[in-house]
């Protein structure tokens, strides 16, 4: 199989409180499949695109569990190793109950040793596998540590050398990184390397101390970045291009439950539409309404839509836009 999108990083299992509640007064989590690069991989193949994974699992059930969902779900699983001499990596999700925003905890590197996440290295990565697709998705998460990030940038500077665009999502989490000032280095470094690039709101203020979203996408693309996306959440989002194209769409309105994978459906409907070479305007259209659909249910990818689901929610939006 020769994927048009192959994602490198991490694929975890997120333990999902059901409740709104605090870590603390939290009785149930519900487990789910996890892993920016990989929900965003799973978004890709439910909208008629192909995908496939390099990454690195656990020996466990766990690591069984999130192979499966990869393969039910379309993506190729040929290049992901499982490791014996790892456990398959851990996160668990609540939401403040005050303002219902995201919180993790992680079981990985610095708290816990010999997880999946740290276990990738560069004798994992297939370079004749990532030759052979358009796009190589990356996630800053796997860049916080080695042999993870030397293994990234290596599959990252082989794309680049081989004509394949690089697609870069910070997904920045602080707690996993040694300091602020090591994130925004590397982060600088990649979006040397990457041609599209999408950040949250807060990623985008953190990396370009930039709160308006155009000053922080023009940031970006200083960098030599030909497409920006800074996800803005209820307010909707904004892409800007190296071409001078400028396209500001508001969010759809949707009851949210939970927002854990909105940012990576996103970006699945933004790259299937560059793949398939669509305009600007329809590109984040289909972002928006696949990120809005995630948030309706629990689950990083519980909600991602199959192209069918996707078509009917924009005609309910009265919207003529098809994929």
């Amino acid at each position: 199989m020769n994927p048009e999108i192959v994602g490198i990083g991490e694929v975890l299992v997120d333990f999902v409180s059901t409740e709104p509640v605090s870590y603390i007064e939290a009785l149930t989590f519900k487990k789910c499949f996890g892993g920016a690069p990989m929900n965003t991989l799973v978004g890709v193949t439910r909208l008629g695109s192909t995908a496939g994974a390099i990454t690195v699992v656990g020996d466990d059930p766990f690591g069984q569990f999130l192979l499966r969902e990869l393969k039910n779900n379309g993506v190729d699983v040929s290049r992901v190793r499982i490791k014996k001499n790892a456990r398959t990596t851990l996160a668990f999700v609540a939401n403040k109950p005050e303002t219902g925003e995201r919180t993790f905890i992680f079981y990985r590197t610095p708290w816990v040793r010999g997880t999946s996440v740290d276990a990738l290295s560069s004798k994992d990565v297939d370079y004749g596998y990532i030759s052979s697709s358009r796009i190589l998705h990356v996630s800053g998460f796997a860049l916080s540590g080695n042999p993870s990030r030397r293994a990234i940038f290596s599959a990252i500077i082989h794309a680049r050398k081989e004509g394949v665009k690089i697609s870069f999502d910070p997904t920045l989490r602080l707690d996993v990184w040694r300091s602020e000032n090591a994130i925004r280095r590397i982060y600088r470094k990649v979006l040397k390397l990457s041609n599209i690039a999408t950040f949250s709101r807060e990623e985008s203020e953190f990396m370009f101390g930039a709160q308006n979203p155009d000053e922080a996408a023009d940031k970006a693309l200083k960098h030599g970045v030909e497409v920006v996306g800074i996800k803005l959440g209820e307010r909707g989002s904004l892409v800007k291009t190296s071409d001078g194209e400028r396209i500001y769409m508001p969010a759809f309105k949707v009851k949210a439950v939970d927002t854990t994978g909105a940012g990576d459906g996103w970006n699945a409907g933004l790259l299937v539409g560059l793949l398939k070479g669509w305009d600007l305007e329809k590109c984040v259209t289909v972002a928006n309404a696949v990120g809005a659909l995630v948030v309706t249910k629990h689950g990083a990818i519980t909600a991602l839509p199959y192209k069918d689901e996707l078509n009917d929610f924009l005609n309910d939006q009265g919207l003529s836009v098809r994929i």
